[in-house]
């Protein structure tokens, strides 16, 4: 089950970085890079972020999260995790196809990885994004940002 979760919650927002810490640590291995940002969250920066969260739970159980700022109808997805026990689930795929209908106004979706990510860039290829850009953002990191069209069907 999806729902949309309030990280000002402390609860909720501890619940998170028990997800997010392990799945940004599997990011952070694959792309040889350990200063990524959500691995230095803390209950207290989650709280602050400005983002909406939506959680995917098993048996109320958190397994995996999305987090999302809107603008200009245009929905950035800031964070996607899924926590390494439920890799291959289906569970990222699930939190995505929910938030492309959330807010009938928005007609597209943007979000950004690690290039060297290959199980992220892949999915984001396979689930209908586009690359837009590849930009080096350090010495050992560049990022790859996909953008995809989203929207009522019929209407683009």
């Amino acid at each position: 089950m999806i729902k949309k979760i309030d990280i000002k919650d402390p609860t909720v927002a501890k619940e998170i970085v028990k997800v997010q810490i392990p799945s940004y640590l599997v990011e952070a291995k694959l792309i040889n890079f350990f200063d990524i940002p959500p691995l230095n969250d803390t209950i207290e920066s989650l709280q602050q972020c400005g983002e909406s969260f939506y959680g995917y739970f098993i048996n109320d159980g958190l397994c995996g999260a999305i987090s999302v700022k809107v603008e200009n109808e245009v929905i950035d997805i800031h964070r996607l995790m899924v926590h390494p026990e439920h890799f291959r689930k289906g569970i990222a795929k699930k939190l995505v196809r929910f938030i492309e209908t959330l807010d009938e106004n928005c007609t597209a979706m943007t979000v950004s990885t690690g290039s060297e990510n290959t199980p992220a860039v892949n999915f984001y290829l396979n689930n209908g994004f586009i690359i837009t850009d590849i930009q080096t953002v350090a010495d050992d990191l560049s990022l790859t940002s996909f953008y995809k069209i989203v929207g009522r069907p019929g209407i683009y």
